[in-house]
């Protein structure tokens, strides 16, 4: 059997943990308690399907736009909460109370429509843009590999002059926090630590599976996928990068799973190297409130995927306070 690879995800003042069967996200409250809320993944992206090679990088797609959208909701409105508006005893009863349909991760239709206008001028920004800039230069550049290998450089550029600029923001600063707490933890668990906060603190934040090695990765297969649209025509070429985005992150996907694999050869931690060195631009030492958080998102996970492999019956959306 295929070895199983958690991940997660850093949330506003908190960290998601995706395991096997539930998704778990931890969030350090206002007056300092941890609000946890769990839910079972849906069926269909526990099917084999999603388990395929190529197929999985379309599931890391739909975690990133969907899922990490509604977790990002959810944490928006706990940090929002007001201190001391109910007492923890008051947010366990709460919490037990909490209707089957009701789920607080849910999107308005407003914050649709402003993930799908952010999805369209990331694409437009990252894609399309470096495409544009060097068709205004094909006179003295042409249309070869020398275009091609600009283009990449640009989207690069692009990539980690967006990074430096976010990572200067007060707020952003705290998520990368969380990033490095989730990527601890995460380090922790595989070398067979204790979750606890002093074995976590201890793990290093740099992970070979993190997203922004994956965008590092995209950035430059982009360069020899967009390399097989062979047209001379600037629509067609618009077209295909826009198309062949998720074909790119799929395999990207897959790279970086086989690199994390085979992290062990010298020639893979070559390889890997800027990918790792660009995590420190999306990472931070976090404290130990914020590693607790990621500690119980995990151990939360860990504890459901223990118990569907009993047989247990799964969670239903829950919020728990700690």
């Amino acid at each position: 059997m295929a070895r199983f690879y958690y991940g997660g995800q850093a949330v506003i003042e908190g960290v998601m943990m995706r395991g096997k069967t539930s998704f778990a996200v931890a969030m350090r409250k206002a007056d300092q308690s941890i609000y946890v809320y769990e839910e079972p993944l849906p069926e269909r992206l526990r099917s084999k399907f999603f388990s395929l090679p190529f197929m999985r990088g379309m599931l890391l797609l739909w975690e990133t736009l969907v899922l990490g959208s509604r977790i990002m909701t959810l944490s928006a409105n706990v940090a929002s909460e007001e201190p001391g508006t109910e007492s923890d005893n008051q947010a366990t009863a709460k919490a037990e109370q909490v209707p089957a349909n009701e789920d607080p991760t849910k999107m308005s239709g407003s914050m649709t429509l402003s993930l799908v206008i952010s999805m369209t001028i990331a694409v437009a920004i990252f894609f399309v843009g470096p495409l544009v800039v060097t068709n205004l230069l094909g006179h003295w550049i042409g249309t070869g590999w020398l275009s091609l290998i600009l283009e990449g450089v640009l989207r690069l550029a692009l990539l980690i002059g967006y990074l430096l600029l976010i990572g200067r923001v007060p707020d952003i600063q705290r998520v990368f926090g969380y990033h490095g707490a989730e990527h601890k933890a995460i380090n922790a668990m595989e070398h067979g630590d204790p979750l606890d906060v002093a074995h976590v603190r201890a793990a290093t934040r740099v992970h070979t599976r993190c997203g922004t090695g994956f965008l590092l990765i995209v950035a430059v297969l982009s360069i020899l996928v967009f390399a097989l649209v062979v047209t001379p025509s600037l629509p067609i070429k618009l077209l295909s990068r826009i198309v062949l985005v998720p074909i790119v992150a799929s395999i990207a996907y897959e790279l970086m799973r086989l690199g994390a694999a085979n992290y062990r050869l010298r020639l893979v931690r070559w390889l890997l190297a800027p990918g790792l060195a660009l995590q420190s631009l999306t990472t931070r030492e976090p404290d130990d409130a914020m590693i607790e958080c990621s500690i119980a998102a995990l151990q939360r996970v860990l504890e459901n995927d223990q118990k569907a492999e009993a047989g247990a019956q799964e969670p239903a959306p829950l919020v728990t306070a700690q």
